[in-house]
């Protein structure tokens, strides 16, 4: 779901930096050839998330939920000369598209992909992070952020997508909806840890930015 009218959203994208080619290619089989396409960051958020990157050149990236590679390849645009993205997904079937385009970008060797659970894969890493990512399975999401808070540096930024969850997140939890309980669960943790500051950006299906202290 976006929230902006369709007129607003496309108002936006036309006055945003242009979508690199090589992520309107991906977009495009992405959405050809993958179930469930709608997972793909797009363009306005891939911007957003280019900009974020550009702005704190970070040299060690976590991301929880590669996908296709398209948030990936965002994060990869401001990278510092040294830096390195860790990765994790776990559908393997997706290494073949993730492949094309990290080699088709010239990033393919700074990007170490780890496939299977993500909480296993969290125990082979080692900070600290400079950013994060969290877009992944909605009812780990808390799992996640305090195993990604405390391999982070003080004043890093950790980005954790679809915390609207279409807006469902404002309304009461149904008891057969558990992605939507753990949301809530979450963006009321995060706003009462006192362990980082943060602000929930109503864009796409809403990113929770949460700087740590």
């Amino acid at each position: 779901m976006d929230f902006l009218p369709e007129h607003i959203e496309k108002y936006a994208t036309q006055h945003s930096e242009k979508e690199p080619e090589v992520l309107r290619s991906l977009f495009r089989e992405t959405w050809q050839k993958v179930v469930m396409p709608r997972m793909l960051s797009g363009h306005l958020q891939g911007r957003f998330l280019s900009m974020i990157s550009k702005l704190m050149a970070p040299r060690k990236v976590l991301e929880i939920g590669t996908y296709t590679g398209y948030s990936t390849l965002c994060f990869a645009e401001g990278l510092a000369k040294d830096g390195t993205i860790d990765t994790f997904e776990i559908n393997e079937e997706l290494q073949v598209i993730q492949d094309k385009y990290f080699k088709m970008a010239g990033v393919h060797d700074r990007i170490n992909r780890y496939f299977g659970d993500a909480m296993e894969n969290l125990g082979k890493v080692s900070g600290p992070y400079d950013l994060a990512f969290i877009d992944a399975d909605k009812e780990n999401y808390g799992a996640y952020y305090e195993k990604v808070v405390s391999l982070m540096r003080p004043g890093g930024l950790i980005l954790i997508d679809n915390v609207l969850w279409t807006g469902k997140v404002t309304a009461p939890v149904d008891g057969h909806d558990p992605e939507t309980a753990a949301l809530k669960r979450l963006n009321e943790h995060v706003t009462k840890d006192e362990r980082v500051t943060n602000l929930l950006i109503p864009i796409r299906d809403g990113i929770m930015a949460v700087r740590v202290n």
